[in-house]
């Protein structure tokens, strides 16, 4: 199937609502964006930043890859932390995994995915970081859940731990970083009290954060 009308129709019809609201929107779009968010989230096609968070296009600046993972050998998310940081001037840094990650569930299990292992390894060394927690968690679901939890906790110290970052709080830049998770059963966002407000804070937060069975 060569034409994808129906993705053009659809497009039409989402442009001609923010027009009927504001007949302006698009035209003030198009001069420069000034979110107040940077979000970093999973692949998974049903986790849309924009819509979760109930913000139009404009207000949230987005990088997703598979299990939100936030790692330093990775320019990719860096280029993107960077210049939501010192471009955009966000405030707002938020890692949001998900209930129900498939990149979890895979760094969980044994198979062998190819290329994707190297990816889920970083997964896996939050694992095994974490064994010893985890293995409390009798129920294979709860024990998903709470892995899911575990690697944005595991995301939101990389992201502090960037010279980004800490060159932010080091200028007296006002920056949160935010860990939060995405239930897909209920559509609803849950903060897992993880936010980092300066340099000082990110040990004790962390530690609470990685001691609870839950």
């Amino acid at each position: 199937m060569r034409n994808l009308n129906h993705i053009f129709e659809n497009n039409r019809v989402w442009a001609q609502e923010f027009t009927a609201k504001d007949p302006n929107f698009f035209e003030k779009l198009a001069t420069a964006q000034n979110p107040k968010y940077l979000w970093i989230g999973c692949s998974d096609s049903r986790v849309p930043a924009n819509q979760i968070m109930g913000l139009p296009p404009g207000d949230v600046f987005v990088h997703r890859n598979v299990a939100n993972v936030v790692v330093h050998t990775d320019f990719n998310s860096l280029s993107v932390i960077q210049f939501a940081v010192e471009v955009l001037k966000i405030e707002h840094i938020i890692v949001c995994g998900h209930y129900g990650c498939g990149g979890v569930q895979a760094a969980m299990g044994n198979n062998q995915l190819g290329l994707l292992d190297n990816w889920l390894r970083h997964i896996k060394d939050v694992y095994s970081k974490h064994d010893e927690l985890l293995a409390q968690i009798s129920d294979q679901t709860k024990r998903h859940r709470r892995l899911c939890e575990l690697n944005v906790v595991e995301q939101v110290f990389n992201v502090c731990h960037t010279t980004i970052v800490q060159h932010a709080w080091g200028s007296g830049r006002a920056l949160s970083v935010h860990g939060w998770v995405y239930d897909l059963t209920d559509g609803l966002l849950k903060d897992l009290n993880f936010c980092v407000t300066k340099p000082d804070e990110v040990n004790a937060i962390y530690h609470v954060a990685t001691t609870q069975i839950k």
